[in-house]
């Protein structure tokens, strides 16, 4: 299975989405927890518009987002606290589940999942993925 990554800081809606296509992603998994921002273009519906119109489906599976404490440690970069945090975050029924979800949908099609961090190494994707998909090829785009 490929599974593909990518955070929007830094970056428009149209360099997402300029992205997602050249990869061949047709699927956007948004894993925030809170799916709203304040840069133009991706906050849940408006992003969800703009993928459609290029082709591009949108589920948002916020159960897989990370809880407010977890935010805290990522934007204090004390990954080992991040960990802990959405390791528990995972045990929890709806992101068990949500991560099944997530699993069949990306062996479906090509899938990439969304967060604000621009580097994967500092957000929960790298800690889904080795949860949920550990066997996953890793694509990070905008690294």
């Amino acid at each position: 299975m490929q599974i593909f990554t990518i955070g929007y800081e830094g970056a428009t809606q149209a360099d997402l989405i300029a992205a997602l296509q050249s990869a061949g992603v047709t699927l956007l998994a948004d894993v925030r927890a809170v799916p709203l921002s304040r840069r133009p273009g991706f906050s849940k519906n408006i992003l969800a518009n703009g993928l459609r119109e290029a082709g591009i489906d949108y589920i948002g599976l916020k159960a897989l987002g990370t809880p407010p404490e977890g935010r805290e440690a990522a934007r204090k970069l004390d990954h080992a606290r991040l960990a802990t945090i959405y390791a528990g975050q995972l045990e929890l029924p709806e992101a068990i589940f949500q991560g099944a979800q997530l699993r069949d949908l990306a062996q479906e099609r090509p899938t990439a999942l969304l967060c604000f961090e621009r580097q994967p190494h500092g957000c929960h994707r790298s800690l889904l993925v080795e949860a949920v998909m550990p066997d996953a090829t890793v694509t990070h785009l905008f690294p």
